[in-house]
């Protein structure tokens, strides 16, 4: 019969194994970060919002080149996760640009022409 501290350590041993390949990376202050679905990898942007983003857009160029700018600015992340140089908005912008499909003429025009400007007269 196997006494109760020996039982107690092997617990505590299986505990461990079982926990070692569960682990999670989060942001400090955020709290209930779900693991990615299979396929997805998880990014934040500059202001700590969480964007789950599909494997397919790795190949993207945009992408390569924000992970080369989120490098260069923040180094490789060894305990955190990967936060890239740009707000919510821009990030948001990318990924459906990247959905549709556009060219890679058509998205880099539209990423640095300036929106067009619209003036009322109210006189």
């Amino acid at each position: 019969m196997i006494s109760l501290k020996k039982l107690t350590v092997i617990a505590m041993k299986w505990r461990k194994m079982a926990g070692v390949g569960r682990r999670s990376i989060a942001l400090p202050g955020i709290s209930n970060c779900k693991q990615a679905n299979k396929g997805h990898f998880v990014v934040y942007s500059t202001d700590l919002r969480r964007f789950v983003i599909p494997l397919a857009y790795l190949h993207t160029n945009i992408f390569r080149e924000l992970f080369e700018m989120s490098e260069e600015e923040f180094g490789l992340p060894t305990d955190g996760p990967i936060i890239l140089p740009c707000n919510a908005a821009f990030l948001e912008y990318v990924i459906y640009m990247v959905s549709s499909k556009c060219s890679a003429a058509a998205a880099s025009y539209r990423l640095i022409s300036p929106s067009p400007i619209t003036i009322h007269n109210f006189s």
